[in-house]
């Protein structure tokens, strides 16, 4: 790797994606004696599942990876695992195949050490903001522990030797396999031969990827780099970090939607302003925008030949299929389903961008929204991949622009399903705002472009389970 300066110290730069071999530190257990020390990653966990962890085992990961202020505390007891073969060191470096499966959908790829670049050196590309807290916090972690205690997630495509070396391998019996309580199993196998990891390595060289999870894990793997060189330190172990990279053309993940809830606006007022600028169609429930309240604007007041073709106003257009006909979905007595909901809009989705709104009685489809809505929205400084997102549309066109709201936490929550999101809102009288998962392909245009994904954009999964390998930073 050559240098590139950083002040009075300069940090190495990789030629390219390079993901090298290391000991692991690893639970000696496998089957439901590892899926007790195991735990998701620390930014998914609540005090009362960190509670639950802590109960399962003793020696649950939990302890080292969400410590409060203790990371002096986290030190100790990771050198006590240590010392005491509760984790135990992998005798030889390695690269670890690591495959996830769940409902039938399986994940496949390689844990490593990474080499740390800069975005702007177009190796490892971000597509989300970070929070200087939570690097502040992993950071002491990191100094306390001098360990990396948790993969980052890495997409890369293309196909190659290494996917064909992780498809020959995951043929023959896993060296570890635990089912944790998520319904996740998640199997390992390591790779030691010179040979195999020697042609990983040329395939790998000339590619890019892209971080999927672990924006914070990753600032704080840089930081920690560069408070090394600057303490004198050198090159060393510091100059890579715990990933996981996964060839999304392959075995990649599942791609979620994060869904929206605006607890500060009723739906039927959405569902009016919105027909200003989208075509509406109401898919369940009662039609809460059909009649406006005295004063108020009519639903469109744009002449008609300035509205999306095949706009109706809404209260016009008649119940979808998420509705049945007694007044209550099938399964939520009393209430929509959100599946159908769901189905409605992914079938929307294909023809172009299209949203859900409800209040969890009533339903309905945004779709074409205005060239001039779109035009005056969105920056015309970003790229192509940027504005076409769903997401950037939902946020800069429909509650920014359409709704007149600010873009911030508190006015617009963030939910991983489509029923916490419709609760939330219910329970506040406002709008759930429901969207089509964001592709990989277009996650990665975005971040190729050099740019960042509005928050929240994306959720991938299965995610890495913390606790199967750990790495210290001591070689």
């Amino acid at each position: 790797m050559r240098l590139m300066p950083h002040a009075d110290h300069p940090v190495p730069v990789p030629a390219g994606l390079v993901l090298v071999p290391f000991r692991a530190a690893r639970f000696p257990a496998s089957g439901p004696a590892l899926a007790a020390l195991t735990s998701p990653p620390y930014d998914v966990i609540d005090d009362a599942e960190r509670a639950q962890l802590q109960a399962r085992d003793a020696h649950n990961v939990v302890r080292l990876i969400l410590p409060g202020d203790d990371y002096d505390g986290a030190a100790r007891t990771l050198r006590e695992w240590l010392d005491g073969g509760v984790l135990r060191r992998d005798d030889r470096a390695s690269v670890y195949v690591c495959e996830e499966e769940q409902d039938g959908h399986v994940q496949r790829g390689l844990i490593g050490a990474v080499a740390l670049a800069d975005p702007e050196a177009g190796i490892i590309l971000p597509h989300e903001n970070t929070m200087a807290g939570t690097v502040s916090d992993r950071l002491a972690l990191t100094r306390a522990t001098r360990a990396n205690l948790e993969p980052i997630f890495l997409l890369y495509s293309g196909g190659g030797e290494t996917s064909r070396v992780v498809g020959e391998l995951v043929a023959t019996p896993p060296q570890v396999e635990t089912t944790t309580d998520d319904g996740v199993t998640h199997r390992l196998w390591a790779i030691d031969d010179p040979t195999v990891l020697t042609a990983v390595a040329a395939d790998l060289l000339p590619r890019r990827a892209v971080i999927a999870d672990g924006h914070h894990r990753y600032a704080t793997y840089r930081q920690y780099q560069a408070e090394r060189h600057a303490a004198g330190d050198g090159s060393g172990p510091w100059d890579f970090g715990l990933a996981f990279l996964v060839d999304a053309t392959v075995s990649g993940p599942q791609v979620h939607a994060i869904h929206r809830a605006v607890t500060g606006l009723d739906l039927a007022a959405a569902v009016r302003r919105a027909a200003a600028a989208f075509t509406v169609r109401r898919l369940a429930g009662p039609d809460v925008a059909a009649a406006e309240p005295a004063g108020t604007e009519s639903a469109d007041t744009r002449p008609a030949d300035t509205r999306p073709a095949g706009t109706e106003q809404a209260g016009t257009e008649q119940a979808g299929t998420a509705w049945s006909a007694s007044g209550s979905a099938a399964g939520r007595p009393g209430g929509l389903d959100p599946d159908q909901l769901l189905d409605e809009l992914a079938q929307a989705g294909q023809s172009g961008h299209a949203f859900v709104v409800t209040d969890g009685t009533s339903a309905y489809l945004l779709t074409e929204p205005a060239a001039d809505l779109l035009a005056r929205s969105l920056p015309a400084g970003r790229s192509a991949a940027f504005r076409r997102l769903d997401v950037t549309v939902a946020h800069l066109g429909l509650i920014v622009d359409v709704w007149g709201l600010a873009d911030t936490v508190g006015v617009v929550d963030y939910h991983h399903d489509a029923p916490a999101a419709i609760a939330a809102a219910a329970a506040a009288g406002g709008t759930a705002l429901l969207l089509n998962p964001t592709p990989v392909a277009d996650v990665t245009a975005v971040a190729e472009a050099g740019e960042r994904m509005p928050r929240k954009s994306t959720l991938f999964t299965p995610k890495p389970r913390t606790g199967l390998v750990l790495r210290p930073l001591d070689a």
